[in-house]
């Protein structure tokens, strides 16, 4: 199983970022997070609104906790409302079950970290999110609808 070097992270980042600005997105909240669970990066771009990170986080941190990426979170959470408060709760909240919360696979197809993204649509959120994860060499788990 590989491992999400600070390296991969910061491309993963960068990209988003990059792809963010060329797609004239509204500005964004990114966090990386290792297969942990822990930060590995994240950035805040100016003019934010206040708890963009919390969300991005939540997206990304949702995804680790119920191995999956959040747009499958958005269809369980219409089914299954119930569910899905259960699992924000047991998270301390940090669930977030809208697109934009994206697991990251290895070669061998192992999980090892997530993007959360925040500050657009959720559709714009999760595409910038794959371009980071394709740039790193990784594969874009995003979930199904």
């Amino acid at each position: 199983m590989s491992n999400l070097s600070l390296t991969a992270a910061q491309t993963i980042l960068a990209t988003a970022l990059d792809h963010c600005r060329k797609g004239n997105f509204a500005p964004m909240a990114v966090v990386v997070l290792d297969a942990r669970g822990a930060v590995k990066v994240a950035a805040v771009e100016d003019g934010t609104s206040l708890k963009r990170f919390e969300v991005a986080h939540g997206k990304a941190h949702g995804a680790l906790a119920l191995g999956m990426g959040s747009r499958s979170l958005f269809k369980r959470a219409k089914e299954q409302p119930f569910f899905i408060a259960a699992a924000s709760h047991v998270s301390g909240g940090a669930l977030v079950p809208v697109p934009g919360g994206v697991l990251i696979r290895d070669a061998a197809g192992a999980v090892v970290g997530a993007v959360g993204i925040s500050g657009d649509t959720s559709d714009n959120d999760e595409a910038a999110a794959g371009a980071g994860i394709a740039a790193a060499g990784f594969t874009a788990d995003p979930g199904k609808d």
